[in-house]
């Protein structure tokens, strides 16, 4: 029974976000070779019977925990890394890793502000000897290159000024834009990069309140069939929404690996800044406390580092 019962726990410390440390310490540690060899026997989403007549480690299932074993140690290593450099390299890793992964550099590129986005241009400078400007124009070759490039160039007004009547004739133009989708892709359309590009936020923020009362829809609901349009207005517009969907999705069993890594990037880069807000917006989204979903998602020390960080704007 006991056996059953070590089994079960180890089974749960090896699935998930991290690894429960202690929990394969007081096991594996007291455990004989035939417990060991029951284990592996018992445990075929782990194991596979190797032709030689050997148990042997599943090698998409070894390759996934060793990441998990590096999950508690990346984090650190990003928080104590400056904001500067850890932009800098998240836009770098995405536009290595491809088009599924542009949603960070939009990330980067809409919920800093004006002084962290030209710092992470800094940093980026110093580390790759290259703009963000020119190396997003390179690499990236589809419709969303005009937009991306705007994006990272961007120094937006800071400022809490904002003008009513340009914000609802803005609105307007992005409807425009959203309905003649048919004979120009809106993400290619020069007055709608200009709009999310260059405003502020205040004022971005005023004009998705008046498309909303114009048009009965915000914005990003209108923009389903366009993923980097969606994410960048989620950003600007609404970034509490947007995080809280990040981590959600980062939390899911079926998250890939590019896809829960956004647990560890917003509660890293959102822990001393908005955190309070997206555990608010997450509860009121999902129903459940973020603190409670990554008790049920993580493990051991990088669940406990996760946890501490997003407490500290309590």
């Amino acid at each position: 029974m006991a056996l059953s019962h070590d089994l079960g726990t180890l089974t749960k410390a090896f699935s998930g976000l991290g690894v429960d440390e202690k929990s394969l310490i007081s096991i594996l540690g007291k455990w004989h070779p035939e417990q060991t060899k029951s284990f592996r026997k018992g445990s075929s989403d782990f194991f596979v019977e190797d032709e030689r007549l050997f148990e042997r480690w599943d090698d998409h299932r070894l390759k996934l925990l060793k990441h998990e074993f590096l999950r508690f140690k990346n984090a650190v290593v990003l928080w104590t890394m400056h904001p500067w450099e850890r932009d800098a390299r998240s836009i770098k890793e995405a536009l290595k890793k491809g088009p599924q992964s542009y949603g960070i550099i939009v990330e980067v590129a809409c919920s800093r502000s004006s002084e962290e986005l030209l710092g992470a241009r800094r940093a980026y400078h110093s580390l790759f000897d290259h703009s963000i400007e020119e190396d997003v124009a390179h690499h990236i070759h589809g419709t969303e290159r005009k937009l991306l490039v705007a994006l990272v160039s961007a120094y937006r007004y800071e400022g809490q000024k904002v003008k009513d009547d340009t914000a609802k004739s803005e609105a307007k133009t992005l409807a425009n834009a959203f309905k003649n989708a048919d004979n120009k892709n809106p993400i290619e359309d020069d007055e709608v990069v200009r709009i999310l590009s260059t405003r502020s936020k205040p004022h971005l923020q005023e004009v998705y309140k008046y498309y909303k009362k114009l048009y009965n829809n915000n914005i990003d609901e209108d923009l389903d069939g366009d993923l980097r349009l969606k994410e960048t207005v989620q950003c600007l517009c609404a970034p509490h929404k947007y995080f809280s969907k990040v981590l959600e999705a980062a939390m899911r069993n079926d998250a890939d690996k590019s896809t829960s890594k956004g647990l560890t990037r917003v509660v890293v880069t959102r822990a001393d800044t908005d955190m309070k807000l997206i555990k608010e917006e997450f509860h009121s989204e999902y129903g459940v406390s973020l603190s409670k979903k990554i008790e049920d998602s993580a493990h051991g020390n990088y669940k406990d580092f996760l946890l501490t960080l997003i407490a500290r704007g309590d």
